[in-house]
């Protein structure tokens, strides 16, 4: 054959495979509102820069089933492209070419691209849409996502992990994502569950439709798996996008500083002088002094729909990315419980794994109380937050805004658990517990036994409150670094990250700490 004869052979193999599903298939597809995998990963990467790989894979046709069958890119498109400009590695699944299952051939596939990720030390994208392993395939296709599995975990704390729930994703698709640093959930089109609901209709017995089981509900709000909920496929990408823009390419590097957004006159913002209510069992947003603090108030929220108590997400101070931790007063008065200890610890954990600084807001009045949580382990739970901070080696500043009680006041990253900076409101309460509760436990007998019961309590009330309820006790035994007025928080913070930019803290070696789970 003469060369543009080969050409044009592959240029129509490139278009055979191009094509993917039938055109039946595609149009369904488009009228759910869903879009094929090339068309997804055209939404993800800056025009024109992807470059595919192992287009032409195919499975062995000696499996059951699979003699003769065509299945395009063997169900996974996977290669290389830029987003904002920088380099990742990537892979998505394509729904109508056999529904996304993952096969041998499927899964050496994503693993060359993860590995190609591990050695560029670039973020790795996977777009699930899967019904999981191929049966047909038997232990080649179990293989195929052990070896997923594996890379999973050896990329883990090196490069960010990002995983994007576009369909239905059962088995080794839902266990996948599951081992990487964020999920983001596509609403009404993307379901996670471990079994599908014919099988635990089988099993079981029981009847569950699909978004019940696995949807953003189930795994956005209830159990908390899902860190981002996507209005659209779209909406999935654009969040990709702005999540990449607060995180370094790898273990290695820094976040991108954001120069444009660096400044040399911080003026004090008088707003926060009155956000704090002068009833201290009055709540209010935390969310207002983030966004009144981070650079034009742009703050990422992870999990924003699990565990409301407590508050996490990413933003920027002075052009520098931070990881922000924080009671949230309007849900459970800010209580830790024990979805919020493992939500924070999860996010803490990554921020240290990548560089990034913490910065804590504090207005906790302690851990919650009762039979349930007791029962359901919040003594593990609450000590994953304790861990966390203390194992943490990045720059770590804290604000005491109002309550810090207790065994959550030191949760929350004290001095103690190694916060290189921690300051106060003049509005904080730093004590064992709340004044009402310490009084009624300290002099219950003087208050029982006095002429006038009232009288005596609202007089031990007031010493207590004089002598504990303050931020001043604290710094006069410098457990706390500065009391600061509240609207010049912005510029402690900015001041605080530029000396520790540079922070470098030698722990004993060892392999790994051992995390309570």
């Amino acid at each position: 054959m003469s060369m543009d004869e080969l050409i044009n052979n592959l240029l129509r193999r490139r278009a055979q495979i191009y094509q993917s599903g039938s055109a039946e298939k595609i149009n369904k597809m488009h009228s759910e509102g869903r879009y094929t995998a090339r068309e997804r990963i055209g939404m993800l990467c800056d025009e024109g820069t992807f470059q595919e790989m192992s287009l032409f894979a195919r499975h062995r046709s000696v499996d059951f089933g699979m003699t003769d069958k065509e299945i395009p890119a063997e169900g996974v498109i996977t290669g290389s492209g830029l987003i904002n400009g920088r380099p990742v590695f990537m892979g998505s699944q394509d729904f109508s070419a056999m529904a996304g299952t993952v096969g041998e051939s499927g899964a050496r596939k994503v693993c060359e691209a993860m590995d190609n990720s591990l050695k560029s030390g670039v973020p790795f994208i996977f777009i699930n849409d899967s019904g999981g392993a191929r049966i047909q395939e038997g232990v080649d296709a179990l293989s195929g996502y052990g070896n997923i599995f594996y890379r999973n975990v050896l990329m883990s704390g090196v490069v960010p992990q990002i995983s994007i729930i576009a369909g239905p994703c059962a088995g080794g698709a839902a266990y996948s994502p599951a081992l990487t640093d964020f999920i983001i959930q596509v609403q009404g089109q993307g379901q996670m569950y471990i079994t599908g609901p014919k099988i635990i209709k089988e099993v079981t017995g029981e009847n569950v439709t699909a978004e019940d089981l696995g949807g953003y509900e189930s795994q956005a709000v209830h159990s908390g798996v899902v860190h981002f909920v996507a209005d659209n496929e779209r909406h999935a990408a654009d969040i990709t996008r702005k999540l990449l823009s607060f995180l370094p390419s790898n273990n290695y590097e820094e976040a991108p500083i954001i120069r444009e957004d660096r400044q040399t006159d911080l003026l004090p913002d008088e707003y926060l002088n009155s956000v704090i209510p002068d009833n201290p069992r009055q709540p209010y947003d935390m969310k207002q002094i983030i966004t009144r603090i981070v650079d034009n108030g742009d703050f990422l929220e992870v999990r924003a729909l699990f565990a409301q108590n407590i508050i996490v997400g990413f933003g920027r101070i002075n052009g520098r990315s931070v990881g922000i931790i924080a009671n949230q007063p309007m849900y459970k008065a800010g209580v830790l419980d024990i979805n919020s200890s493992a939500k924070a610890s999860g996010f803490i954990r990554f921020c240290n794994a990548f560089n990034i600084p913490l910065v804590t807001f504090v207005d906790v009045p302690g851990f919650l109380p009762g039979v349930e949580q007791e029962h359901s382990g919040i003594i593990k739970h609450g000590a994953k937050m304790l861990f966390a901070y203390a194992a943490s080696t990045v720059p770590k500043i804290t604000i005491i805004v109002r309550k810090a009680y207790g065994g959550a006041y030191l949760a929350m990253c004290s001095r103690e658990m190694g916060a290189d900076r921690v300051v106060a409101w003049p509005s904080a309460e730093i004590a064992v517990m709340g004044a009402e509760g310490a009084v009624n436990l300290l002099y219950a007998k003087e208050i029982k036994n006095a002429a006038d019961p009232k009288a005596e309590h609202d007089k031990r009330l007031k010493e207590y409150k004089d002598q504990f309820s303050t931020p001043y006790l604290a710094a006069s035994r410098g457990y706390i670094h500065h009391i600061i007025v509240p609207a010049d928080t912005r510029s402690h913070i900015t001041e605080a990250l530029e000396l520790l930019a540079t922070k470098r803290e030698l722990r004993p070696m060892k392999k790994h700490g051992l995390i309570p789970l």
